[in-house]
């Protein structure tokens, strides 16, 4: 057995049968393995964009990590930004990443790179294999860090002599260690300040935006008289009818720091405190107000869920049922605003799609439209490193195969990663792609006044995309994906109803 061959065997020993693919010549071994050893799906991606984004939504849907396959530090280097954006998410992914044979790492050859420095930023756990005899403990070691709860970046540097030499032995990971509660302390201490009256407001991230954890919110809220928010850009949360209707902390500074405007306390769960997306001169960083008390009910590697559990019980919450959102919506007509198009997607899309929202500036009045769909996750770009839609749509997917993904993206970020679309068409997934084609970078027209610059004509012609247009169901048909074009609610409406009924890839441009 070779290294290649003893890393295939621990992945599947460790529960990994899920590979997102862009390899070169020093991961050839690794790709040879896969021919002899059955029950890796290896996914090819045009791009380590795609695979890292895919990797990411992966772990966001069914919770168990995929593994990456990336050529070298420029290889790795390409996927960063959507590695950034798994990170922000606590997504676990595997990176391999292949690099030059350790007796040939010393010529500095052309593809030779500072991998772990690359590497460091973004991932808890960091290691380089040295030998054939290591490779299935290096990478059993890597596995266990990246399902430490609630999820983390492993990274493993494959030099080629490592998976081309003899001596390989796998090995397979342990089970994850499960999270712990809050303690006691901090319990009492949070069900102090909810009976308080003072006005106060639960910041909920990470797992405790899942179903049962929101009801739990939801009744707290309820009997203590609190308000809850989502994080700004949810990794994932449980939305549509029988869930919490739960509002996302808003984008806009103004509108942000309205909204939490005479809060004297906030309690995070599996959150961080809330700041603006960026400096705005003369504005705080900070949304809360400076009297505003900061607690943390739950960290992020804590149980979030069972903590609000233990609250609820605590503060002798009654169980309740989520309100009731009234009936489903028809399909919107007329003008296409963002009221209109969620409005539309409430209406037709299916019972527990996958939303990948990467929608930007149009997006963010979608959520009261869409509590009467049917229940659904919505996830979103979590770190801001846009071009991350189409990659995580495939990764949806992929983890999910028996669920519709509808994907809601803008035209410019789209594409960042374009090449997702093949992959698309290659694996036959069944998504909705809907890229809301406004020409334009619209969301940065917005910070220019928000920054207080002074835009003339070439600064508008930098957030122009109308030079030349794109012609988005041409590039999908160039990748194999069937697509049209909407240029009113009617027709979009006609096409969502088709493409959610049918196996496979569809793209929809809307022109707004």
């Amino acid at each position: 057995m070779n290294g290649a061959e003893s890393l295939v065997h621990t992945l599947l020993a460790s529960g990994i049968d899920t590979v997102f693919a862009n390899p070169g010549t020093s991961e050839m071994h690794f790709v040879a393995a896969l021919d002899r050893i059955p029950g890796m799906h290896c996914v090819l991606c045009l791009s380590e964009g795609v695979v890292t984004g895919a990797a990411d939504a992966y772990w966001r849907a069914s919770g168990r990590p995929a593994a990456t396959l990336l050529h070298c530090g420029p290889g790795l280097a390409n996927g960063l930004a959507n590695l950034h954006n798994a990170m922000r998410a606590n997504s676990g992914i595997v990176n391999i990443v292949g690099d030059q044979a350790t007796h040939h790492r010393p010529l500095d050859a052309p593809l030779t790179a500072d991998v772990e420095g690359w590497a460091r930023p973004i991932s808890a756990f960091v290691r380089r294999a040295t030998m054939a005899s290591r490779v299935g403990v290096d990478a059993a070691a890597a596995i266990e860090a990246t399902r430490t709860y609630p999820g983390q970046i492993s990274t493993l540097i494959l030099p080629a002599d490592t998976a081309w030499n003899d001596g390989g032995v796998a090995s397979k990971a342990t089970e994850p260690a499960k999270p712990a509660p809050c303690s006691s302390h901090v319990l009492d201490t949070a069900a102090r300040i909810l009976r308080s009256g003072d006005k106060t407001l639960l910041i909920l991230g990470n797992t405790a935006l899942g179903e049962a954890a929101l009801l739990d919110a939801y009744r707290i809220a309820r009997h203590c008289d609190a308000g809850i928010f989502a994080p700004r850009a949810p990794a994932r949360l449980a939305r549509g009818r029988g869930r919490p209707p739960i509002l996302r902390i808003p984008y806009p500074i103004d509108t942000a720091l309205e909204a939490f405007a005479g809060v004297k306390n906030l309690i995070l769960v599996g959150s961080p405190e809330p700041v603006s997306f960026f400096a705005y001169p003369g504005k705080p960083g900070r949304l809360y107000p400076e009297d505003c008390n900061v607690h943390v009910l739950a960290r992020t590697d804590e149980d979030g869920p069972a903590s609000l559990a233990a609250l609820a019980t605590t503060l002798g919450a009654p169980k309740i049922s989520a309100p009731d959102p009234g009936p489903r919506p028809l399909p919107a007509t007329g003008a296409t605003t963002p009221e209109r198009f969620a409005q539309s997607l409430a209406a037709l899309m299916p019972d527990n799609a996958i939303i990948i929202d990467e929608a930007i500036s149009f997006g963010r009045g979608f959520f009261p439209e869409t509590y009467a769909a049917p229940p659904h996750d919505w996830m979103q770009l979590t770190g801001g490193g846009i071009g991350d839609g189409i990659p995580m749509s495939v990764g949806a997917a992929i983890a999910a195969p028996d669920r519709r993904v509808i994907t809601l993206q803008g035209d410019g970020s789209a594409m960042y990663t374009v090449a997702g679309l093949w992959t698309q068409a290659r694996e036959r997934l069944n998504i909705t792609t809907i890229i809301l084609s406004n020409r334009q970078y619209a969301i940065l027209r917005g910070e220019l006044a928000g920054v207080g610059a002074n835009p003339g004509p070439t600064a508008f012609s930098m957030l122009d995309l109308s030079n030349p247009d794109l012609d988005w169901p041409k590039i999908a048909n160039g990748m194999g994906v069937e697509a049209a074009r909407a240029e009113t609610l009617e027709e979009l409406n006609a096409l969502l109803a088709s493409s959610v009924g049918k196996s496979g890839p569809f793209l929809i441009e809307m022109v707004l």
